[in-house]
Formats: C-alpha cells, structure tokens, sequence
C-alpha cells in the first residue's frame, strides 16, 4: 500500500485474492454494479416466478376451457383463485365481467365482446409494471458496465504509458505492470458484470 488518499498508489498486494486492489478507484464501482445484478436477478426471479402462480398455466388453461364449455363459470372463477398469479388475475377479471355480460339484455355480442377485451386490457396493464419492475437496472448496467470498465482501462493504460515515458528502461517495468493490471482488472471486471446483467434482463 501507498499514499494517495482518494486514489491510492498501489504496490506489491499481498496475494492473488488482494491483486484485485491493483485495479485502482474503478473497481469497487463495478463490484457495487456486479452486486447489483445479483441482487435484481434474484428480486426480478422471485416475482416472475410469483407470478405464474402456483400450477402450470396449461394445465389452468385447459381447466378454465373446460368449465366455460360446460357453462360453469363460477367453477372458472374458482380455478383462478387457485391458481392465482399474473395469468390467473387477469382471467378472473374476464371471466367476471364475463359473467356480467350474460345477464346484460340491452347490449349486442359485439358490444359485450368489446366490453370484456377491455376490462382483460385494464387487468394486463395493471399487472405488466410488476412484471417490469427494475428491469430498467438491469439493461442499464448492461451498457454502463462496459462504458465505466473502459474508463478504468484507460486510466491504468494512461499510468502505465505515463511511467514508461517518466522513467524509461526497466525501472519504470514495476509501474508498467501496475498500470496494465489496473487496466486488465477493469476491463474483466466490466466486461463480466455486463454479459451477466444481458443474460440477466
């Protein structure tokens, strides 16, 4: 370790695990954005996975058919409480004003029709902002990953070429190497977190 304050100078880490260190101010910021899409991956897979419900959505599918065939919509409606989840609400929305629907005299089948997409359209984009939720995070992170890692292998190049035109020769190979690992670290650590954030969203 060395002086420096904000941005340390960097010498001689103990070991492998600390030559991270060598990476310079850059890297705890792309450590901070790595922990950030472990954090939205785990948050965005909880809901998602909340949100298909409880049973498979074919299966549901296929029991909601079934009952409406039989014109037994309360059985239906019954089926999207067990299911429940984003398909399930968005059913049971149908399926209610459905309902309403059949007892309604002073409207024609295109009227009622219309009158049920809409309410299913209203129940969808109540439930798609959950579904999309800090997703914005992650398709940031994406691009910003690389853009910040690229920073932080310019500034170490600057170090190294900086060192090489200082002192010349081999005195300045320590600092040359410092500059490059500094440069390396960023550019792997960037390159990392924001293929995993792509994969992620």
């Amino acid at each position: 370790k060395g002086s420096g304050w904000f941005w340390p100078d960097h010498s001689k880490p103990k070991d492998a695990l600390h030559r991270i260190y060598e990476g310079g101010i850059i890297v705890p910021l792309l450590i901070g954005m790595l922990l950030m899409v472990f954090t939205f991956s785990i948050e965005r897979y909880m809901t998602i996975r909340k949100a298909l419900g409880s049973g498979s959505i074919s299966d549901f599918i296929r029991k909601v058919q079934y009952h409406l065939a039989n014109r037994n919509i309360d059985a239906a409606l019954s089926e999207c409480d067990k299911q429940r989840g984003s398909v399930g609400n968005v059913m049971k929305a149908g399926l209610r004003r459905y309902k309403e629907m059949i007892s309604e005299g002073n409207l024609n089948t295109e009227q009622k029709v219309l009158a049920i997409q809409k309410e299913v359209e209203e129940a969808t984009a109540l439930e798609l902002p959950m579904l999309q939720k800090n997703l914005v995070f992650l398709s940031t992170i994406t691009s910003v990953g690389t853009l910040i890692a690229l920073l932080g292998t310019v500034i170490g190049m600057i170090k190294s070429f900086s060192a090489l035109g200082e002192e010349g020769g081999a005195g300045a190979a320590g600092k040359l190497a410092v500059g490059i690992s500094e440069a390396l670290y960023n550019t792997a650590l960037g390159i990392g977190t924001s293929a995993l954030a792509l994969i992620m969203y």
